[in-house]
């Protein structure tokens, strides 16, 4: 595969900025691990809520939504998918259960890329696990859905099986042979698995559980705790532009990986640096982790959310403290009932 291979990963360089941010990750996995042995109740929360929201933004988007609460009610629950949209949330789910309880045996391979994509389609029999058969093309719409412009056209159906069999034997020569910092070979064989997008449809989701996935194989647990794919959301314009800058120029190997490796780092450090600050609330009181989360906050925010900052607070110590804090003059309640917002008082 070009990015992974040899003569490719011997070209690439690094500058200071580059270099230092692979070595930050590198101190955030070293922390991690004390971290996870002082507070695994506490942390074993965080996981739950990373899921349910890893499961609805990585749907969310490539345009797959559930009416509010149906994603907690399909991850935590088990609930019963209605619809066609639910369905694909609910294979999300069941993939990255999988992911974190099996990461260790789920060595890189074709068979399981097309079972995780099965996983993702598992409640529309027939429409997962396999590559695609007709070429395909990322294209931008308008607003009607017209096709603007082809962005990028992908490796062809006919080539995609000995595609992905390349990079697959790629990758573990990359990574055995030490051809490069794992975290350089990691998002490569990202970026190479969206540029030969395998599937008719589900690549944008394959290839972030892939990130998961591989990230886990080198102590990066930190998808675990906080959803990867809620701040990849929430950088969607970043995302795009930074796959469409390393992938001009990829079937002739001269393509630039500098913009997706610095997104892809990035997001990682974002995900620590909310991880280690969720994971500082939890060494006050629980009235200060509620305080503090507070104070995290900006624009209006509900109670849920700051259960969600919180783990191991329960939601009538939220209430009593956001009480203590209007009448203190700190916080402001907009709203009755469920749906009310609470918003910090700016002083």
């Amino acid at each position: 595969m070009p990015s992974l291979h040899p003569a490719y990963l011997r070209g690439v360089t690094f500058g200071a900025s580059e270099l230092s941010a692979i070595h930050r990750l590198g101190e955030s996995r070293g922390r991690q691990d004390l971290f996870v042995r002082q507070f695994p109740e506490q942390l074993d929360t965080l996981r739950t809520h990373a899921i349910i929201e890893s499961a609805e933004s990585s749907n969310r988007i490539e345009g797959v939504v559930a009416a509010p609460g149906r994603v907690a009610d399909l991850v935590i629950r088990g609930t019963e998918p209605r619809t066609r949209s639910e369905q694909e949330i609910a294979g999300y789910r069941d993939a990255l259960h999988l992911i974190h309880e099996s990461h260790a045996d789920m060595r890189l391979a074709e068979n399981v890329v097309l079972q995780l994509h099965h996983l993702l389609y598992r409640y529309q029999p027939g429409a997962g696990g396999r590559w695609k058969g007709t070429d395909n093309q990322i294209v931008e719409r308008d607003a009607d859905g017209t096709v603007v412009r082809v962005r990028f056209t992908p490796t062809p159906a006919v080539a995609t099986p000995q595609a992905m069999s390349d990079l697959v034997a790629n990758y573990h020569a990359a990574v055995g042979e030490s051809l490069a910092e794992p975290l350089v070979v990691l998002p490569l064989a990202v970026l190479d698995f969206l540029c030969i997008h395998p599937f008719t449809d589900g690549n944008g989701r394959v290839g972030r559980m892939l990130s998961l996935l591989l990230l886990y194989h080198f102590d990066y647990q930190v998808g675990r705790y906080v959803s990867l794919e809620r701040i990849i959301e929430e950088s969607r314009d970043t995302y795009y532009e930074a796959l469409a800058r390393s992938s001009h120029a990829w079937h002739a190997h001269t393509h630039d990986p500098h913009p997706w490796l610095d997104y892809f780092w990035g997001v990682l450090i974002r995900a620590y640096d909310e991880f280690e600050a969720r994971v500082e609330t939890l060494k006050g009181s629980k009235g200060d982790q509620v305080r503090a989360a507070v104070a995290r906050r900006i624009g209006a925010f509900g109670i849920a959310d700051l259960e969600q900052d919180c783990p191991g607070v329960s939601r009538d110590m939220v209430r009593h403290v956001l009480r203590q804090m209007r009448a203190e003059g700190l916080v402001q309640v907009e709203g009755r009932g469920p749906g009310a917002k609470w918003r910090a008082v700016s002083t």
